[in-house]
């Protein structure tokens, strides 16, 4: 599949989460992404081939490329104990979103916020590379990773190693900055229609919601509720560090 412009072709190419079968450079868009990018894939061995622009734009789709794509493979994954093995660790697990565009809006704010790793279903949106690795600003091939086949196993396996799993649900919940979020922690949020399948409520410690400041009764889009959760736990483990 091909990734376009130049923050995803870097991102793949740092990361190292792919296999990178060619770089394209269209020969009229010079700037320091583009040297970067072929030093880069030099002194990596990746094949790289400078195109005219004629060739480049029938090659790509989208107009905003900045003349740098790349044909990559699939994603690579890791395993839950890699996971689970860090220290504190931070993870987010993300169940039934439906939109590729909100699930890599979802994996940039995770990032950002230090989120020590990724739990998705085994089918993910991580196949659709060129929306997910634009959309997430290259945070989706940055960010260690599992696919699972059974989302309440991982979490069954993550309780071995310590670590508790709350869920972005309503019911029976905790006010989100009321919870103590900095223990080893799986924070589980679910896509806005389907939300988290019992698999995963049924194993977890407990529910955590976000507090409103408004009547407003419709949950918060999976990117939104990524960004607040994932920005409170970062505040809660600064805070901490800062205390000890």
């Amino acid at each position: 599949m091909i990734v376009e412009g130049s923050i995803s072709v870097k991102a793949v190419l740092l990361s190292g989460s792919r296999p990178i079968e060619e770089i394209y450079i269209d020969k009229s868009k010079k700037s320091k992404d583009t040297s970067f990018i072929i030093h880069e894939a030099q002194r990596r061995n990746v094949k790289t081939t400078i195109m005219e622009n004629e060739e480049f734009s029938a090659l790509v789709t989208g107009r905003t490329h900045g003349g740098v794509a790349a044909n990559v493979g699939e994603r690579r994954y890791e395993t839950l104990e890699s996971l689970f093995s860090v220290e504190n660790p931070f993870i987010i697990l993300l169940e039934g979103v439906e939109d590729p565009y909100n699930f890599g809006d979802a994996l940039r704010s995770l990032y950002a916020a230090g989120a020590t790793g990724l739990i998705v279903p085994e089918r993910n949106w991580l196949s659709a590379a060129e929306t997910v690795v634009k959309a997430s600003a290259g945070a989706s091939e940055y960010i260690p990773t599992a696919a699972c086949p059974d989302l309440g196993e991982a979490i069954i396996e993550a309780k071995k190693y310590g670590i508790k799993t709350y869920c972005a649900e309503r019911r029976d919940a905790v006010a989100l900055y009321e919870a103590d979020l900095t223990c080893p922690v799986i924070f589980a949020i679910g896509g806005e229609l389907r939300g988290l399948s019992r698999k995963v409520t049924d194993n977890s410690d407990g529910n955590i919601y976000i507090p409103y400041g408004s009547n407003f009764r419709n949950a918060l889009s999976a990117s939104a509720a990524s960004a607040v959760c994932a920005f409170e736990i970062m505040r809660q483990r600064q805070q901490k560090d800062v205390g000890n």
